[in-house]
Formats: structure tokens, sequence, C-alpha cells
């Protein structure tokens, strides 16, 4: 089962966040947002599937986010959690922690923005647009 959400890049992309990586649904982003990637995302938790909702609740959900430009590509995995919510309007994040709010979409992450490839954190800082799949199995 798949979430596909799209964004932009940004200027002040930095992908400097050791345990985390978050796309937004806003418009701008200042250069303290080192986690984030994406802006613009044309889709929130609270927008997805309550059948996708409900399978990454399970705490043996594996749940692969991947992140692709026209030339780049990464893939990070992590589980899913019961508390996930899948409520905010806002914004998604991946961590590499066990923490769980409203914005957390996976949890125990192999990776954040510190570990994606340079070439693909210097394509989304000069404004490539970024899809991300998010897939639970």
């Amino acid at each position: 089962m798949d979430e596909v959400i799209h964004a932009t890049g940004h200027e002040h992309v930095t992908a400097t966040h050791e345990s985390t990586l978050e796309l937004t649904s806003d418009d701008f982003l200042t250069p303290a947002g080192d986690c984030i990637v994406g802006i613009e995302a044309d889709r929130v938790p609270a927008d997805f599937d309550p059948a996708f909702v409900e399978a990454c609740q399970d705490a043996t959900a594996e749940i692969t986010a991947t992140l692709s430009t026209a030339d780049q590509e990464a893939r990070i995995t992590g589980r899913g959690h019961p508390g996930l919510s899948f409520e905010n309007d806002r914004s998604l994040v991946i961590r590499t922690s066990e923490y769980v709010d409203d914005r957390t979409v996976m949890i125990d992450a192999d990776a954040a923005a510190a570990d994606l490839d340079r070439e693909l954190v210097d394509a989304l800082a000069a404004g490539a647009s970024v899809t991300m799949r998010l897939t639970v199995e």
C-alpha cells in the first residue's frame, strides 16, 4: 500500500539534521529548517487513506520512503508504531528515534536528512521537484 507526495526543493535545503527528515506543505523554508528537504507538499498525513494509516499503526509494519528527483533517488526504511496518528495537516517527519507525534510517519528509520547523498541534496537546494513514495508492508 502506497501514499505519494510531491514537493519542491528550496535554496535553503541543507539536509544536515541527523535524526529526522521532513516534507512540509509550507511555501517557505528558513535556514534553520535543516531537516526539511521539500516544501509545498501536495499531501500531508491528514490526507492519507485510513487503510494506509491503519497498516502503519502495526508495530511490525515495515515502512519504506523512496525520495526521487529527475536524476537521484534515496530509500529509507523504518517501522510503524501504534501511536502514529497521521493527523498533521502541515508536514510529515521520518525519525531515526522512537519519538511519535502527529507529524511522524515512520520511526526507527535507517537514515535521516544528513544521510542523503549530497548530489540529491544539491538538486533539492537548486529547487528540484521531489516525489516521496511511502510504502507499508
